[in-house]
């Protein structure tokens, strides 16, 4: 997770919800119950680990003792919190240990110092989550108590990077608009992403046998993740299991029922925790409402790759702690621009003057005759009802149309919905591409080249063709 590119901003509820998800975890909560437990009589082994006697005490104090994997999860409650910090060794020798100082953070610190020790808590779960089995670890162990990790055919960074790479493509089709959102995901579609090649068309048997093993050992990796609250987890169906561990002929198996083998979604507070790795990673992993204490240059060319929705939210937060009128001339001001990147920040500055009432006709007037911003405002004042707004001239509606297909450009590529504009341009005025070439914008050449490559009929894309070399030949190119 070292890419330089961005990623879609993720939707994270308020950190106070999420420190409250944090704490309600059955592994953190645990851990916490364990630290407050702990007392002089505790003993903890050369690791930290709580000593084997004391495991069913401990188990009991989980109300886990009917349980078989009670002193199992108890054991691992017992290391999150000594990893964390809930819990302090005092004496190695000895194996003594007291309450450690992030047990006050619980009670005396805020939501953002509860989601920090809820992510220290987590990269303890990641870590055991890339650990082979106990058996397979115990075979592999030598004499001096050393791993003989060739014998386990185990890389721990390449078993690590692994993890990695899953929970970052699952953050990817959750964050993605027309992704997964908050639906779960196929087990089986997530080891794919990690083991099929994208230019691959039909797997090979080895591609599949691949991806099965991929599935079985991420079954086992969330079994172990959901219990701090990373993931929701649906396992894979013991039938399956039992049909592929057994020699007897497999029972009929409904394959549309995709949920059998495995499903799996982040909570928001695992989107929580991945981002926060992702970041730490030196990722670009924006979030909705980290523009709202920024200026509004910084709202415009931050939500230029935003997808609609998201950017829609972002502006939201970023104008409700701002007066209208006031919003509206920062706005303005930071949508003027002949760069690149300035089509597209008008683009956004329409979005979001859309969401301001009447009290910013002030600063839209003011504008009118901004030669990049007068056609906007005529757009908004129209749209809200205002009178004695000026007809805008010819050469202001040529330019309002080149830097809106421009704006499209950027935001879309080559989509339909453009496609469709283009076509619409050309039939409703049959001299636009004699008159376009002329409008004095840096995108003018680019959006007819465009609008040639977009027209399906092959004389106006030829015309479309013509306007741009005009063009391109007239700003000296």
């Amino acid at each position: 997770m070292s890419d330089s590119s961005t990623l879609p901003p993720v939707r994270l509820p308020a950190d106070a919800e999420l420190a409250r998800d944090a704490l309600a975890t059955p592994l953190l909560s645990r851990a916490v119950r364990l630290a407050r437990w702990a007392g002089p009589d505790t003993r903890v082994g050369a690791g930290g680990e709580l000593a084997d006697e004391q495991l069913p005490a401990a188990a009991a104090e989980l109300g886990l003792s009917d349980d078989a994997d009670g002193a199992a999860d108890a054991s691992e409650a017992w290391r999150v919190a000594v990893d964390t910090g809930l819990v302090e060794i005092v004496d190695e020798e000895e194996g003594t240990v007291a309450v450690g100082e992030e047990l006050g953070t619980l009670t005396s610190g805020g939501p953002t110092d509860v989601l920090a020790l809820w992510r220290a808590a987590l990269e303890t779960v990641l870590a055991d989550a890339s650990v082979p089995d106990l058996d397979d670890l115990v075979d592999a162990m030598e004499e001096g108590g050393e791993i003989d990790f060739s014998q386990l055919d185990w890389d721990p960074e390449a078993e690590a990077e692994f993890l990695d790479g899953v929970l970052g493509n699952l953050y990817l089709l959750t964050v993605t608009e027309g992704g997964a959102g908050e639906g779960p995901v196929p087990l089986p579609a997530l080891a794919a992403s990690m083991i099929v090649p994208d230019d691959m068309g039909e797997p090979t048997d080895d591609v599949l046998e691949q991806v099965s093993d991929a599935m079985m050992r991420l079954d086992d990796q969330f079994r172990m993740l959901a219990p701090i609250g990373l993931v929701e987890f649906q396992p894979v169906d013991e039938a399956l299991m039992a049909d592929i561990d057994s020699a007897e002929p497999a029972a009929p198996v409904d394959e549309s029922d995709i949920s059998r083998y495995g499903m799996v979604r982040l909570t928001p507070l695992g989107l929580h925790g991945i981002r926060a790795r992702m970041l730490e990673a030196g990722l670009d992993a924006p979030a909705v409402g980290d523009l709202a204490d920024k200026g509004a240059d910084a709202l415009l060319d931050g939500t230029s790759t935003f997808p609609q929705a998201a950017a829609q939210a972002e502006i939201e937060q970023w104008l409700a702690r701002r007066e209208a009128l006031a919003a509206a001339r920062e706005l303005l001001g930071a949508a003027r621009g002949g760069d690149q990147g300035a089509p597209l920040r008008r683009l956004r500055c329409q979005q979001a003057l859309s969401l301001v009432g009447t009290e910013a006709e002030p600063a839209l007037r003011d504008v009118l005759q901004d030669p990049e911003l007068g056609g906007l405002a005529r757009v908004w004042l129209a749209e809200h009802g205002a009178t004695d707004v000026p007809a805008p001239s010819e050469d202001l509606v040529f330019w309002l149309t080149v830097d809106t297909i421009a704006a499209q450009l950027s935001l879309e590529g080559n989509s339909e919905e453009l496609q469709a504009l283009v076509e619409g341009l050309a039939a409703q005025h049959s001299g636009f591409f004699a008159a376009a070439w002329r409008v004095d914008h840096p995108a003018t050449a680019d959006v007819l080249e465009a609008m040639g490559r977009l027209h399906p009929d092959k004389k106006v894309a030829k015309e479309a063709r013509k306007a741009a070399f005009k063009a391109r030949s007239a700003a000296g190119g």
